[in-house]
């Protein structure tokens, strides 16, 4: 073989698109309809469900935005978002599991849901929660510390996001170390949140800190970025560690 040919066999095994029904479940993801940025119908709620499904997921749990500020949504109102999509799904003969929890915003109000017990989990007691993107949040400590009293499975969703982690890794090391579990965009590895977000996954990866992997999917932009994560290496490693948990329930 030539070694152009060799060259150009290596670059083809390179980028060989990983089977992302290995993955199993995304866990993170926006589809009820027109509860916060997702989905704003129940039409798009099923072409994304869709193509979740022929990107080879078997079982989906949605997590709407619970940030009382901008997304006041409760309990209610996302289980009966989700019985929504349930029977749609049943009248169009789709067959997934779906399910749902939620995405909650670290902040006072989360706290005093979590002092009543009104949250909603995935995988038994596992907690998707999220951080503000420009400052570090006051309650961080005291939250993921209230979850773990609590029962509660601290899932911690996007952390490559968190540019003012970025300089300090040790925060990365110190959340996995006390049991908090770091969840990836899937997206994160295109470069669809900026360079610097992308080499910080990469190096969530190369660190074996992380526990899940999301789509976060909002829309179908995001979809049409998935050809292109597949081909990701890192996201290889990362599908082939045997780290990830999504399929582990």
């Amino acid at each position: 073989m030539s070694f152009f040919a060799k060259l150009f066999t290596k670059t083809e095994k390179q980028i060989e698109p990983i089977d992302m029904s290995l993955v199993q479940m995304d866990m993170h993801s926006h589809l009820i309809p027109g509860i916060d940025d997702g989905a704003p119908d129940v039409d798009t709620s099923i072409q994304l469900i869709e193509k979740l499904m022929e990107f080879g997921y078997t079982k989906i749990v949605t997590t709407p935005h619970i940030y009382k500020e901008i997304y006041p949504n409760t309990k209610e109102i996302i289980l009966q978002g989700k019985e929504i999509v349930l029977a749609e799904l049943k009248k169009r003969n789709i067959n997934v599991q779906f399910d749902a929890a939620a995405e909650y915003f670290c902040d006072e109000h989360f706290m005093d849901l979590l002092e009543k017990k009104e949250i909603l989990t995935f995988n038994g007691n596992h907690l998707l929660f999220e951080l503000s993107f420009d400052s570090e949040p006051y309650y961080f400590k005291e939250a993921t510390f209230q979850m773990q009293l609590n029962g509660y499975q601290p899932v911690l969703a996007h952390p490559e996001r968190y540019v003012y982690w970025h300089e300090r890794f040790s925060n990365y090391e110190n959340a996995a170390e006390k049991d908090v579990f770091l969840q990836i965009n899937i997206n994160s590895l295109t470069g669809q949140y900026g360079p610097g977000v992308k080499k910080m996954a990469e190096k969530l990866i190369d660190a074996e800190l992380v526990s899940y992997l999301g789509t976060d999917t909002h829309h179908m932009g995001h979809v049409n970025l998935w050809e292109t994560a597949r081909r990701n290496p890192h996201l290889r490693k990362l599908v082939e560690s045997g780290q990830l948990l999504n399929a582990s329930f």
